[in-house]
């Protein structure tokens, strides 16, 4: 049986920047773009959610339903440097740990035996000491899997500690809401709706040959959440699957001309971060073009392969142009990547067994 944390910062650039400012800890604020520069918020505290702001809202949205939020620029050097100091404290107590990003981790504790093993007792230690060495708060979900840590993390946030056990998981299971199953989006959510899917414990009723005439694959992965079951094992070494860049402009690129003209400085970019990861094998390129209504379409094409050089810039130019004819709108944000191959794609078979 495993033993599995997902810990996870509490409005961790927001909780940084009242570090510098305690004088904010109780008024909105938010960290973000200026409005001028078109600018997207990143996090907010929470006196900022109470008012409705929320990350990925526009700046120029967030200050209409909050006039007095204070608008911080992000500094993530100084995100950084504290993210390191608390990946430094999960491997006081673990090697197993893989990262989602600055904020949160997944933390296998199985073979820990301080704390005479006890995966509760170690995430109380988890938050008293990074509350004492970096003032940040942490919200711990515990576990036998990484999908119910990941969800109890968030349920008693924030600065939250929720214990799943192997002996309670069944229940909690059963009266789990869909809109928390991971993946299931508004779209998803509405057509569970519609098939009389409230809970987990709605979902075990329904065959699972109904969920994947509806769904897909993804209804065969929704029979086994509905479960609790996730095998999936908290990876050391994340594989990077893409590599990309974009850009939000000030003023929105009023027509395809304008957007090619933006592709060269998006492709040295690209490239600049394609030559740091070692030149991988190349699967697929493609392009992201969101329009001024926020309308957003992706455009992506095969590559040869084996292929381990960046595509010419025309042959960007190609897609995108493709891309903007399905709107043909002003555009605000670009984009262009490129899809790597999983490294065993890569692998050479041998001869012999």
């Amino acid at each position: 049986m495993r033993k599995i944390l997902h810990a996870d910062c509490d409005c961790f650039y927001a909780a940084v920047e009242i570090l510098r400012h305690p004088e904010w800890r109780d008024v909105p604020i938010a960290i973000g773009g200026r409005t001028e520069q078109r600018g997207v918020i990143a996090t907010c505290n929470y006196p900022a959610r109470a008012f409705g702001v929320h990350s990925a809202m526009s700046t120029a949205r967030a200050l209409r339903l909050c006039p007095q939020l204070i608008l911080v620029p992000p500094d993530f050097e100084r995100y950084r440097a504290i993210s390191e100091q608390i990946q430094a404290l999960f491997l006081e107590l673990t090697p197993v740990i893989e990262p989602l990003s600055l904020d949160e981790a997944y933390l296998d504790v199985s073979a820990v035996t301080a704390f005479q093993g006890s995966a509760t007792w170690m995430a109380r230690w988890l938050k008293e000491e990074a509350l004492r060495r970096t003032g940040i708060t942490l919200s711990i979900g515990v576990a036998a899997n990484k999908f119910l840590a990941k969800i109890a993390s968030d349920w008693e946030k924030p600065d939250g500690l929720t214990v799943i056990t192997p002996q309670t998981s069944d229940a909690f299971i059963r009266q789990l809401p869909v809109g928390k199953l991971h993946g299931v989006g508004p779209a998803t959510l509405a057509r569970l709706t519609r098939l009389n899917i409230e809970t987990c414990e709605d979902m075990r009723s329904v065959p699972l040959t109904t969920l994947i005439e509806h769904f897909g694959k993804f209804g065969t992965r929704l029979h086994e959440l509905s479960r609790g079951v996730d095998d999936r094992p908290v990876r050391v070494e994340r594989e990077r699957k893409s590599i990309s860049v974009e850009n939000t402009y000030d003023h929105d690129l009023p027509d395809l001309a304008a957007c090619l003209t933006r592709l060269p400085e998006l492709m040295e970019r690209l490239t600049r971060r394609h030559v740091r990861n070692d030149t991988p094998v190349l699967a697929k390129q493609f392009v992201k073009v969101r329009f001024n209504d926020f309308t957003s379409t992706t455009l992506e094409s095969v590559l040869p392969t084996s292929r381990t050089s960046l595509p010419e810039v025309e042959s960007f130019a190609t897609l995108l142009e493709q891309a903007w004819r399905r709107g043909q709108r002003p555009v605000r944000l670009l984009g262009v990547g490129v899809r790597l191959k999983a490294i065993e794609e890569t692998q050479q078979l041998g001869l012999f067994p």
